[in-house]
Protein backbone atom coordinates (compact mmCIF):
# COMPACT_ATOMS: atom_id res chain seq x y z
CA UNK A 1 0.00 0.00 0.00
CA UNK A 2 2.74 2.32 1.29
CA UNK A 3 4.57 1.73 -1.98
CA UNK A 4 1.40 2.16 -4.49
CA UNK A 5 0.86 5.57 -2.41
CA UNK A 6 4.28 6.45 -3.26
CA UNK A 7 4.02 5.97 -6.90
CA UNK A 8 0.48 8.16 -6.89
CA UNK A 9 2.13 10.85 -5.59
CA UNK A 10 5.32 10.35 -7.75
CA UNK A 11 3.08 10.76 -10.76
CA UNK A 12 1.06 13.62 -9.38
CA UNK A 13 4.06 15.36 -8.78
CA UNK A 14 5.27 14.25 -12.75
CA UNK A 15 1.99 15.21 -14.01
CA UNK A 16 2.17 18.53 -12.57
CA UNK A 17 5.82 19.46 -13.28
CA UNK A 18 5.34 18.07 -16.84
CA UNK A 19 2.14 20.59 -17.47
CA UNK A 20 4.13 23.36 -16.23
CA UNK A 21 7.12 22.48 -18.42
CA UNK A 22 4.12 21.87 -21.44
CA UNK A 23 3.18 25.44 -20.57
CA UNK A 24 6.41 27.00 -20.85
CA UNK A 25 7.36 25.59 -24.22
CA UNK A 26 3.91 26.64 -25.47
CA UNK A 27 4.84 30.00 -24.38
CA UNK A 28 8.15 30.03 -26.10
CA UNK A 29 6.61 28.71 -29.29
CA UNK A 30 4.13 31.70 -29.65
CA UNK A 31 7.10 33.56 -29.99
CA UNK A 32 7.09 35.42 -26.48
CA UNK A 33 10.46 36.51 -25.06
CA UNK A 34 11.82 33.85 -22.99
CA UNK A 35 13.44 34.41 -19.37
CA UNK A 36 15.23 31.40 -19.57
CA UNK A 37 16.80 32.16 -22.54
CA UNK A 38 20.89 32.48 -22.27
CA UNK A 39 21.19 35.68 -23.71
CA UNK A 40 18.95 37.41 -21.26
CA UNK A 41 19.64 38.92 -18.21
CA UNK A 42 17.30 35.78 -15.29
CA UNK A 43 19.32 32.48 -15.12
CA UNK A 44 18.35 29.41 -17.56
CA UNK A 45 15.48 27.95 -14.96
CA UNK A 46 16.06 23.94 -14.41
CA UNK A 47 13.32 21.34 -13.95
CA UNK A 48 14.53 20.78 -10.32
CA UNK A 49 13.37 24.36 -9.63
CA UNK A 50 10.14 23.54 -10.76
CA UNK A 51 9.40 20.41 -9.15
CA UNK A 52 10.71 22.24 -5.94
CA UNK A 53 7.98 25.14 -6.52
CA UNK A 54 5.40 22.50 -6.38
CA UNK A 55 6.56 20.60 -4.02
CA UNK A 56 6.06 23.84 -1.86
CA UNK A 57 2.92 24.64 -3.01
CA UNK A 58 1.68 21.36 -1.83
CA UNK A 59 3.13 21.34 1.82
CA UNK A 60 1.39 25.09 1.79
CA UNK A 61 -1.82 23.56 0.63
CA UNK A 62 -1.47 20.46 3.36
CA UNK A 63 -0.54 22.73 6.48
CA UNK A 64 -4.05 24.40 5.66
CA UNK A 65 -5.46 21.07 5.81
CA UNK A 66 -3.71 20.00 9.24
CA UNK A 67 -4.19 23.04 11.24
CA UNK A 68 -5.67 22.13 14.98
CA UNK A 69 -8.57 22.76 15.89
CA UNK A 70 -7.51 25.56 18.45
CA UNK A 71 -5.91 27.39 15.52
CA UNK A 72 -9.33 27.18 13.40
CA UNK A 73 -10.73 28.31 16.77
CA UNK A 74 -8.28 31.57 17.48
CA UNK A 75 -9.04 32.39 13.56
CA UNK A 76 -13.05 32.28 14.35
CA UNK A 77 -12.26 34.72 17.49
CA UNK A 78 -10.08 37.05 15.35
CA UNK A 79 -12.71 36.82 12.41
CA UNK A 80 -15.69 37.31 14.74
CA UNK A 81 -14.32 40.00 16.92
CA UNK A 82 -13.45 42.26 13.04
CA UNK A 83 -17.36 41.49 11.67
CA UNK A 84 -18.91 42.82 15.07
CA UNK A 85 -16.23 45.82 15.14
CA UNK A 86 -17.29 46.69 11.15
CA UNK A 87 -20.91 45.56 10.89
CA UNK A 88 -24.00 47.95 10.51
CA UNK A 89 -24.96 49.43 13.67
CA UNK A 90 -28.47 47.49 13.27
CA UNK A 91 -26.84 44.32 13.07
CA UNK A 92 -24.78 44.92 16.25
CA UNK A 93 -27.75 46.35 17.92
CA UNK A 94 -29.81 43.15 16.84
CA UNK A 95 -26.87 41.05 18.79
CA UNK A 96 -27.14 42.96 21.43
CA UNK A 97 -31.32 42.29 21.51
CA UNK A 98 -30.47 38.76 21.49
CA UNK A 99 -28.21 38.59 24.33
CA UNK A 100 -30.19 40.93 26.96
CA UNK A 101 -30.02 39.29 30.40
CA UNK A 102 -32.45 41.34 32.36
CA UNK A 103 -34.57 44.54 32.51
CA UNK A 104 -36.93 46.22 34.43
CA UNK A 105 -38.30 49.89 34.18
CA UNK A 106 -35.20 51.41 35.38
CA UNK A 107 -32.40 48.94 34.17
CA UNK A 108 -31.14 46.76 31.07
CA UNK A 109 -27.98 44.11 31.56
CA UNK A 110 -26.74 42.79 28.18
CA UNK A 111 -23.79 40.12 27.45
CA UNK A 112 -20.92 42.30 25.90
CA UNK A 113 -18.97 40.12 23.55
CA UNK A 114 -15.37 40.16 22.98
CA UNK A 115 -13.65 42.67 21.47
CA UNK A 116 -16.31 45.31 21.13
CA UNK A 117 -15.76 49.21 23.14
CA UNK A 118 -18.23 50.55 24.90
CA UNK A 119 -17.38 53.42 23.57
CA UNK A 120 -15.04 54.84 20.66
CA UNK A 121 -14.77 58.57 20.29
CA UNK A 122 -12.58 58.40 17.48
CA UNK A 123 -15.83 56.88 15.14
CA UNK A 124 -13.43 54.62 13.71
CA UNK A 125 -15.15 51.61 14.72
CA UNK A 126 -19.13 50.26 15.60
CA UNK A 127 -19.02 50.41 19.67
CA UNK A 128 -21.75 49.86 21.98
CA UNK A 129 -22.74 53.73 22.41
CA UNK A 130 -23.05 54.03 19.41
CA UNK A 131 -25.90 51.15 18.85
CA UNK A 132 -27.79 52.33 21.82
CA UNK A 133 -30.61 54.29 20.39
CA UNK A 134 -30.99 51.31 17.86
CA UNK A 135 -31.69 48.89 20.59
CA UNK A 136 -33.50 51.17 22.47
CA UNK A 137 -35.83 50.92 19.42
CA UNK A 138 -35.57 47.29 19.75
CA UNK A 139 -36.69 46.90 23.23
CA UNK A 140 -39.18 49.51 23.55
CA UNK A 141 -40.47 50.23 20.23
CA UNK A 142 -39.98 52.88 17.83
CA UNK A 143 -41.64 55.75 19.65
CA UNK A 144 -39.69 55.43 22.70
CA UNK A 145 -38.50 58.64 23.88
CA UNK A 146 -36.04 56.94 26.31
CA UNK A 147 -32.08 56.51 25.87
CA UNK A 148 -30.08 53.89 27.30
CA UNK A 149 -26.66 55.29 28.74
CA UNK A 150 -23.10 52.57 30.21
CA UNK A 151 -22.96 52.20 33.88
CA UNK A 152 -19.91 50.46 35.62
CA UNK A 153 -17.53 50.30 31.94
CA UNK A 154 -16.05 47.35 30.97
CA UNK A 155 -12.51 47.48 28.67
CA UNK A 156 -12.88 46.22 24.91
CA UNK A 157 -11.32 43.37 25.79
CA UNK A 158 -13.59 41.95 28.95
CA UNK A 159 -16.65 39.99 28.28
CA UNK A 160 -20.11 39.53 29.89
CA UNK A 161 -22.27 41.86 32.07
CA UNK A 162 -22.96 45.04 31.35
CA UNK A 163 -25.17 47.71 32.83
CA UNK A 164 -26.82 49.72 30.88
CA UNK A 165 -29.40 52.29 32.73
CA UNK A 166 -32.40 54.16 31.28
CA UNK A 167 -32.28 58.29 32.54
CA UNK A 168 -28.97 60.33 33.48
CA UNK A 169 -30.63 59.81 36.99
CA UNK A 170 -30.16 56.44 37.27
CA UNK A 171 -26.53 55.96 36.45
CA UNK A 172 -26.36 58.70 39.26
CA UNK A 173 -27.92 56.31 41.80
CA UNK A 174 -25.44 53.41 40.31
CA UNK A 175 -22.21 55.31 40.62
CA UNK A 176 -23.18 56.00 44.19
CA UNK A 177 -24.24 52.59 44.81
CA UNK A 178 -20.65 51.19 43.58
CA UNK A 179 -19.30 53.58 45.21
CA UNK A 180 -21.07 52.59 49.02
CA UNK A 181 -19.94 48.99 48.29
CA UNK A 182 -23.46 48.05 47.31
CA UNK A 183 -22.45 46.48 43.59
CA UNK A 184 -20.74 43.10 43.96
CA UNK A 185 -19.12 42.39 41.02
CA UNK A 186 -17.62 39.19 40.21
CA UNK A 187 -15.53 38.33 37.46
CA UNK A 188 -13.57 34.90 36.58
CA UNK A 189 -10.66 34.65 34.85
CA UNK A 190 -8.20 31.72 33.35
CA UNK A 191 -5.05 32.65 35.28
CA UNK A 192 -1.28 31.50 34.03
CA UNK A 193 0.01 29.99 37.47
CA UNK A 194 -1.75 29.13 40.69
CA UNK A 195 -2.41 32.18 43.14
CA UNK A 196 -0.92 31.45 46.22
CA UNK A 197 -2.41 31.79 48.83
CA UNK A 198 -5.43 30.05 47.04
CA UNK A 199 -7.52 33.14 48.04
CA UNK A 200 -6.99 36.53 49.68
CA UNK A 201 -7.11 40.37 49.37
CA UNK A 202 -4.63 41.60 47.31
CA UNK A 203 -4.41 45.92 48.78
CA UNK A 204 -1.77 47.60 46.70
CA UNK A 205 -1.92 50.95 44.77
CA UNK A 206 -1.32 50.97 40.65
CA UNK A 207 -0.38 54.01 38.83
CA UNK A 208 -0.23 54.45 35.21
CA UNK A 209 3.44 55.06 33.75
CA UNK A 210 4.89 55.66 30.46
CA UNK A 211 7.27 52.45 29.61
CA UNK A 212 10.49 53.38 27.54
CA UNK A 213 10.76 50.75 24.40
CA UNK A 214 11.07 50.95 20.80
CA UNK A 215 7.26 52.47 20.95
CA UNK A 216 6.22 54.69 22.99
CA UNK A 217 3.19 53.61 25.18
CA UNK A 218 1.13 53.73 28.90
CA UNK A 219 0.72 50.74 31.49
CA UNK A 220 -0.87 50.75 34.69
CA UNK A 221 1.92 49.42 37.48
CA UNK A 222 2.34 48.26 41.21
CA UNK A 223 2.97 51.15 43.73
CA UNK A 224 3.46 49.46 46.56
CA UNK A 225 3.02 51.44 49.90
CA UNK A 226 5.69 49.22 51.91
CA UNK A 227 9.24 47.48 50.62
CA UNK A 228 10.82 44.91 52.71
CA UNK A 229 13.80 46.19 55.19
CA UNK A 230 17.40 46.34 54.69
CA UNK A 231 17.78 43.30 56.34
CA UNK A 232 15.87 41.33 54.50
CA UNK A 233 12.94 40.78 57.65
CA UNK A 234 9.93 42.41 58.04
CA UNK A 235 8.53 45.44 55.90
CA UNK A 236 8.91 49.37 55.92
CA UNK A 237 5.80 51.37 54.87
CA UNK A 238 7.14 53.81 51.92
CA UNK A 239 5.80 57.53 51.26
CA UNK A 240 2.87 56.71 48.50
CA UNK A 241 3.17 58.46 44.95
CA UNK A 242 0.77 61.52 44.75
CA UNK A 243 -0.56 59.29 41.33
CA UNK A 244 -1.06 56.38 43.12
CA UNK A 245 -4.57 55.16 43.40
CA UNK A 246 -5.56 53.10 46.30
CA UNK A 247 -6.54 49.59 44.55
CA UNK A 248 -8.22 46.60 45.97
CA UNK A 249 -9.06 43.03 44.74
CA UNK A 250 -10.50 40.10 46.07
CA UNK A 251 -9.68 37.05 44.92
CA UNK A 252 -10.10 32.81 45.31
CA UNK A 253 -9.13 30.07 42.96
CA UNK A 254 -12.40 27.93 41.58
CA UNK A 255 -10.41 25.38 39.90
CA UNK A 256 -6.59 24.82 38.81
CA UNK A 257 -4.68 22.27 36.88
CA UNK A 258 -1.52 21.75 34.92
CA UNK A 259 -0.47 24.70 36.12
CA UNK A 260 -3.86 27.02 34.94
CA UNK A 261 -6.47 28.23 37.36
CA UNK A 262 -10.08 29.58 37.10
CA UNK A 263 -10.11 32.47 39.45
CA UNK A 264 -12.76 34.66 40.88
CA UNK A 265 -11.68 38.33 40.91
CA UNK A 266 -13.60 40.53 42.70
CA UNK A 267 -12.60 44.81 42.33
CA UNK A 268 -13.52 46.31 45.70
CA UNK A 269 -12.44 49.41 43.69
CA UNK A 270 -12.57 50.42 40.06
CA UNK A 271 -9.36 51.67 38.96
CA UNK A 272 -8.72 51.26 35.10
CA UNK A 273 -6.85 47.51 34.48
CA UNK A 274 -6.34 46.89 38.32
CA UNK A 275 -7.03 42.98 38.06
CA UNK A 276 -4.89 42.59 35.75
CA UNK A 277 -2.26 44.09 37.50
CA UNK A 278 -2.83 42.49 40.24
CA UNK A 279 -2.61 39.16 39.05
CA UNK A 280 -0.04 39.81 36.42
CA UNK A 281 2.59 41.64 39.00
CA UNK A 282 1.16 41.07 42.07
CA UNK A 283 1.09 36.93 41.94
CA UNK A 284 2.86 36.57 38.98
CA UNK A 285 -0.24 34.84 37.39
CA UNK A 286 -1.63 36.46 34.53
CA UNK A 287 -4.37 36.09 32.74
CA UNK A 288 -4.52 33.73 29.37
CA UNK A 289 -4.25 36.03 26.68
CA UNK A 290 -3.07 39.05 28.40
CA UNK A 291 -0.37 40.32 26.22
CA UNK A 292 -0.39 43.92 27.78
CA UNK A 293 0.69 42.64 31.64
CA UNK A 294 2.78 39.54 30.81
CA UNK A 295 5.57 41.11 30.51
CA UNK A 296 6.94 44.27 32.43
CA UNK A 297 8.29 46.57 30.05
CA UNK A 298 7.59 46.04 26.36
CA UNK A 299 4.51 45.09 23.88
CA UNK A 300 4.66 41.43 23.07
CA UNK A 301 2.63 38.37 23.00
CA UNK A 302 2.05 36.55 26.38
CA UNK A 303 4.39 33.79 26.76
CA UNK A 304 2.76 30.38 27.65
CA UNK A 305 4.42 26.85 29.20
CA UNK A 306 5.15 24.18 26.76
CA UNK A 307 2.65 22.29 28.93
CA UNK A 308 -0.09 24.78 28.29
CA UNK A 309 0.73 25.43 24.78
CA UNK A 310 0.22 21.36 24.46
CA UNK A 311 -3.16 21.26 26.10
CA UNK A 312 -4.54 24.70 23.81
CA UNK A 313 -2.98 22.99 21.06
CA UNK A 314 -1.73 26.17 19.78
CA UNK A 315 1.86 27.38 18.80
CA UNK A 316 3.74 30.08 20.50
CA UNK A 317 3.83 32.16 16.85
CA UNK A 318 -0.11 31.98 17.02
CA UNK A 319 -0.46 32.63 20.59
CA UNK A 320 -0.85 36.48 19.98
CA UNK A 321 -4.72 35.88 19.11
CA UNK A 322 -5.44 34.24 21.99
CA UNK A 323 -8.24 36.71 23.24
CA UNK A 324 -8.10 37.73 26.71
CA UNK A 325 -10.07 35.30 29.40
CA UNK A 326 -11.50 37.65 32.00
CA UNK A 327 -15.58 37.40 32.10
CA UNK A 328 -18.02 39.62 33.89
CA UNK A 329 -19.73 36.49 35.58
CA UNK A 330 -22.06 37.87 37.93
CA UNK A 331 -23.36 41.22 39.43
CA UNK A 332 -25.71 41.86 42.38
CA UNK A 333 -27.26 45.75 43.04
CA UNK A 334 -28.22 45.34 46.60
CA UNK A 335 -31.85 46.55 47.37
CA UNK A 336 -32.96 49.54 49.29
CA UNK A 337 -35.98 50.24 51.07
CA UNK A 338 -37.35 47.19 51.16
CA UNK A 339 -36.73 46.46 47.27
CA UNK A 340 -35.71 42.91 46.51
CA UNK A 341 -31.84 42.63 45.35
CA UNK A 342 -30.99 42.31 41.69
CA UNK A 343 -28.40 39.29 40.19
CA UNK A 344 -27.50 38.45 37.47
CA UNK A 345 -25.46 35.80 36.36
CA UNK A 346 -23.82 36.25 32.58
CA UNK A 347 -22.38 32.50 30.73
CA UNK A 348 -19.40 32.18 29.63
CA UNK A 349 -18.47 32.96 26.17
CA UNK A 350 -17.59 29.89 23.91
CA UNK A 351 -14.23 30.22 23.52
CA UNK A 352 -13.81 30.55 27.27
CA UNK A 353 -15.70 27.56 28.25
CA UNK A 354 -13.01 25.83 24.87
CA UNK A 355 -9.93 26.96 27.09
CA UNK A 356 -11.65 25.70 30.36
CA UNK A 357 -12.17 21.97 29.16
CA UNK A 358 -8.59 22.05 27.23
CA UNK A 359 -6.69 23.20 29.96
CA UNK A 360 -9.12 20.62 32.45
CA UNK A 361 -10.67 23.07 35.01
CA UNK A 362 -13.59 21.56 35.14
CA UNK A 363 -16.18 23.20 36.93
CA UNK A 364 -17.44 21.52 40.15
CA UNK A 365 -21.39 21.00 40.79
Amino acid sequence: MNTCRGIRESCSTFAKLSHALTRRHATVAKGAPSPQSPDGDTPRLRAIDLARKIQQENKTEQDKKTASPREKGVAEIKQFTQQLQNVHPNVLAKHLHNTVLFQNDDLVVINKPYGVPVQDNSGATTSISSVLPVLNKMLYGMRSTSTLYPCLHLEKEVTGILLLAKSEEMVDHILALSKNSQVERKYWAITVGVPVPSEGVIDIPVIEREVTGPRRHYKMGLSPVYRVGDTGEGVIRVRSHRQAQGAVTQYRILESDGGCSLVELQPLTGVKHQMRVHMALALACPTLGDHKYSHGTKLAPQRLPEGVLGRLGVEQSKVRYLPLHLHARQMILLGNEGQPDVSVTCPLPRFFTKSLRQLRLHLRA
